[in-house]
């Protein structure tokens, strides 16, 4: 059962010119210290930094929040399972929202999809619940 869905877009040259102005303070607000790791040591770093804030933004529409009601940028933290594919860490007031949306009985997953063909980077976010086994 789908619960949320999210999608955004984002000109890789924002977030670009963003770093150049605001470096840190930037970087510190939005992303998590997983996010910086795996951006930092890329070529495409601002690709890298672009996508994870679509995936931020996509995951706050899946909630049906935006960024409001407790829900905040650091609260979702894209990592990669074991096998390579994307998904999305939720703590504080994103995953209190997640658990509110939670139907009784049931287990969520987080699907995340990335892309990006300069000058965009985008992302998808479905949530979905299924029974607990």
């Amino acid at each position: 059962m789908i619960i949320g869905i999210g999608s955004d877009l984002i000109d890789i040259r924002r977030i670009e010119k963003t770093l150049e102005r605001w470096g840190e303070k930037f970087i510190d607000r939005i992303f998590t210290e997983e996010e910086r790791k795996r951006s930092e040591r890329k070529a495409g770093r601002a690709a890298s930094y672009a996508k994870r804030y679509a995936a931020k933004e996509a995951c706050s529409k899946a909630l049906g929040t935006g960024f409001r009601d407790g829900v905040f940028w650091r609260d979702m933290g894209v990592v990669n399972l074991p096998s390579g594919a994307p998904t999305l860490v939720l703590t504080g007031g994103a995953l209190e929202r997640l658990q509110a949306m939670t139907p009784p009985g049931m287990e969520v997953r987080i699907d995340l999809t990335l892309t990006d063909e300069e000058p965009l980077a985008s992302a998808l976010v479905l949530i979905s619940a299924e029974p607990k086994t």
